[in-house]
C-alpha cells in the first residue's frame, strides 16, 4: 500500500479542529476524512489495560455498530490499537492520530504498521501535523492529543492511572468544550484512579452501552437492540449469575450462591450492567429481561 499522503491548510482543516486556540499549521493526511457531519468520538485509555478494561472497550464500540460515530484513537500500543481493532469489528470509520508522521515507513509502533493499513482499507484516515517520515519523540505524543481532542464530539476515557498521560487529552477535551466520558472502575485497581478521579470532577459516566448512546445524543441506533443483547456472547461464570437471578437479589446472596472468588463476581457483574443484562437498585441487583 503506498503512502499516498496529501496536505491540508488550516482553512481547509476539519471544522472541529478550526475552533480549538492552538491548531496545527497544516495537516497531514491518508485516506479520506469522514463527513463531518457524523459523530466523531475519541476513545483513549491506558497502554497497560486491564482484562476488565479490554471487555468494557469491546463491549462499548460493539454496541455503536451502525451508528453515525467515527471512532478516533492514537495508533499506540495498549487501548489504542484496542480501540481500532473494535471499530474496524463493528464496521465504524477510524481516524488515527499517530505520535509521529503517517509515511509507512514511520508508523509506530512498528506492531501497528498492518493495522493502519486495515484503517485506511476499510475508509478510515490516518490524520499527524508531523512531516510524513517524523519519527515520533517523546514529547511528539502528548503533543498530538490535542489533534484527537480537538477533531472530536467527546472523548471517553476506559481507563487510566493517576497521572496518566491520557488524562492529558481529557484536560484538552474539557479546555476545548467537547464532552468528557469516563468509565467507572474498581476503587482499588490503580488503572481506575484516573476514570473515576474524572467523574468525580463531573466527566459523564458511562456504565451501559445505553449510557454511551444517550451522551452521544443517538436518539436510535437500528441495528441495537434487545436481539443483539441476547446474542451477546457471555462468560460461563456471568451465565451462572443471570441463571440464579429469577428475582432481584443482593450481592452477598450472590457470592453465597455462587462458588467464585468475590473479585471475579464483582468483575461479572459490572460486565453484564455494561451489556444492559442487569442493573442494580436499592441494594439488589436484577436481571433485565428482554
Amino acid at each position: 500500500m503506498g503512502d499516498d499522503i496529501l496536505i491540508i491548510k488550516p482553512e481547509d482543516f476539519p471544522r472541529r479542529l478550526k475552533e480549538i486556540p492552538d491548531p496545527p499549521k497544516e495537516l497531514y493526511i491518508r485516506g479520506p476524512f469522514p463527513d463531518e457531519d457524523l459523530i466523531f468520538l475519541t476513545i483513549v485509555g491506558s497502554r497497560k489495560y486491564t482484562t476488565y478494561g479490554k471487555d468494557v472497550c469491546e463491549k462499548l464500540i460493539a454496541s455503536l455498530r451502525g451508528a453515525p460515530v467515527v471512532i478516533i484513537s492514537g495508533v499506540a500500543i495498549g487501548m489504542d490499537t484496542l480501540v481500532h481493532e473494535s471499530a474496524l469489528k463493528a464496521g465504524l470509520k477510524n481516524i488515527g492520530v499517530p505520535g509521529g508522521g503517517i509515511s509507512r515507513g514511520v508508523i509506530y509502533p512498528r506492531r501497528n504498521l498492518l493495522l493502519s493499513d486495515e484503517i485506511l482499507k476499510a475508509g478510515g484516515c490516518l490524520l499527524s501535523e508531523y512531516k510524513p517520515d517524523f519519527r515520533p519523540t517523546l514529547w511528539s505524543f502528548p503533543r498530538r492529543n490535542r489533534i484527537m481532542s480537538g477533531l472530536s464530539d467527546a472523548v471517553l476515557i476506559i481507563e487510566a492511572e493517576e497521572k496518566s498521560g491520557t488524562l492529558i487529552t481529557s484536560r484538552l477535551a474539557t479546555e476545548y468544550n467537547r464532552n468528557v466520558l469516563a468509565v467507572p472502575g474498581n476503587i482499588t485497581s490503580p488503572s481506575s484512579k484516573g476514570t473515576n478521579m474524572l467523574i468525580r470532577l463531573g466527566a459523564t459516566p458511562i456504565t451501559s452501552p445505553e449510557d454511551l448512546i444517550e451522551a452521544l445524543g443517538i436518539n436510535s441506533l437500528p441495528l441495537i437492540n434487545r436481539k443483539q443483547k441476547e446474542n451477546t456472547s457471555l462468560s460461563p461464570l456471568e451465565n451462572k449469575i443471570l441463571e440464579i437471578l429469577n428475582e432481584p437479589k443482593s450481592k452477598d446472596q450472590i457470592f453465597y450462591e455462587l462458588d467464585y472468588e468475590e473479585s471475579k463476581i464483582i468483575m461479572s457483574l459490572s460486565l453484564l450492567e455494561m451489556k444492559g443484562l442487569i442493573k442494580e437498585e436499592l441494594g439488589e441487583i436484577r436481571r433485565i429481561d428482554s
